[in-house]
């Protein structure tokens, strides 16, 4: 019998696909007389419980509202999928790059390029995913639009997650993408009763825009208002008028980008979809890497959720002038050659090229 003895801050949670929460002891090696291991105290925690094989850890339910299981296991389990789920959560722990989250259009993706995404990007995101890190594609466009357009693409490599019309959260199971039932679920709540609220408004602001400007209105299943504008200069107009309108009305926000708008609730964006798809990771904002190019990507760039921000050459200047406000990456080189750059320039920072192996420490055996 081998018995380990921890520390609490040793300890760290890695969330699973079923939505549960462990946390995994990073044990890479063993030797063949370990015929068992097991966490036989933690500092600074009063109340341990075995029960089924697991260690409940009683103090840290209190602590994080959480359940919290360490690893217990015998030596048949290394040699079999239970050795890979650990050795993987040592993998993702040691990156520095955990989590990438890239706009689409504009940033990763150009449509009038040939290929659309530079095969130095593809190259490192795959190498970063085959390391253990996720990766988000966080965009405006729906669903059918976005799968669509990376089909044609034909890409080597798929996103983990996709953030669509900035509020949405949909996660790769398989050859699919399922939605986030518990998130989008509440998504819809939030904006089924603000765009109930404000819809007897929505023929006002339309009439309002439409006798003074060349701008298209329409509705669509995401906002009772949308628009697009015949110029950036008449977006910039009009958006002056809506951002006003919003201040009168409690979680009402406008989202833009380019000569594009519409109405959306506050508290869901592409930063809070890359703060909940890290929630659920367990993945600390420190290791968390943003790009993207225009307004309605500054909600991921302004350093509240990733620790990593990063604009192509071609972002607009609000962008640019957050990336140096905070502290990020400015590319000299234009959309996913841009995103190529800031990908190798904050893994050299750690010495840990997209492309390098993850160095493993033996842990105790």
């Amino acid at each position: 019998m081998h018995q380990l003895l921890l520390r609490a801050q040793d300890l760290r949670f890695l969330a699973l696909g079923d939505g549960s929460e462990e946390i995994f002891l990073a044990v890479v090696t063993h030797r063949e007389s370990a015929s068992d291991v097991k966490i036989r105290g933690i500092l600074g925690k009063d109340s341990i419980e075995d029960s089924n094989g697991l260690v409940v850890v009683a103090g840290a339910v209190e602590e994080h509202r959480l359940v919290v299981l360490v690893l217990i296991t015998h030596k048949n389990a290394f040699d079999n999928a239970g050795y890979d789920r650990i050795v993987l959560t040592a993998q993702v722990m040691a990156l520095p790059i955990q989590l990438i989250s890239t706009d689409f259009d504009g940033t990763l993706h150009a449509e009038f390029e040939n290929p659309p995404v530079p095969v130095r990007l593809e190259r490192n995101l795959a190498a970063l995913q085959k390391q253990g890190a996720k990766w988000i594609i966080n965009t405006g466009r729906d669903l059918s639009s976005l799968l669509e357009t990376l089909a044609r693409a034909r890409l080597s490599i798929w996103p983990d997650y996709l953030g669509l019309v900035e509020r949405e959260i949909y996660v790769r199971e398989g050859h699919e993408y399922h939605p986030l039932a518990e998130w989008n679920s509440s998504c819809n709540t939030a904006h089924t009763a603000l765009f109930a609220q404000m819809r007897p408004d929505v023929r006002r602001l339309t009439d309002w825009i439409e006798a003074r400007f060349q701008a298209t209105i329409y509705e669509d299943p995401f906002s009772p208002l949308c628009m697009i504008a015949s110029s950036n200069a008449e977006a910039d107009q009009i958006l002056v008028y809506l951002e006003d309108y919003c201040s009168g009305v409690a979680n009402l926000t406008v989202v833009r980008n380019d000569i594009y708008a519409r109405f959306s609730h506050s508290s869901y964006n592409k930063g809070t979809v890359v703060g909940e798809v890290a929630r659920r990771l367990g993945i600390a904002r420190e290791a968390i890497f943003a790009a993207g190019d225009h307004l309605n990507d500054i909600p991921m760039l302004d350093g509240v959720y990733a620790g990593m921000v990063a604009a192509p050459q071609n972002a607009i200047p609000a962008v640019k002038a957050l990336i140096e406000k905070v502290g990020g990456y400015q590319s000299d080189q234009p959309w996913g050659h841009g995103i190529a750059s800031a990908l190798e320039h904050f893994s050299a920072k750690t010495n840990h090229s997209p492309g390098s192996r993850v160095s493993k420490r033996p842990g105790p055996s």
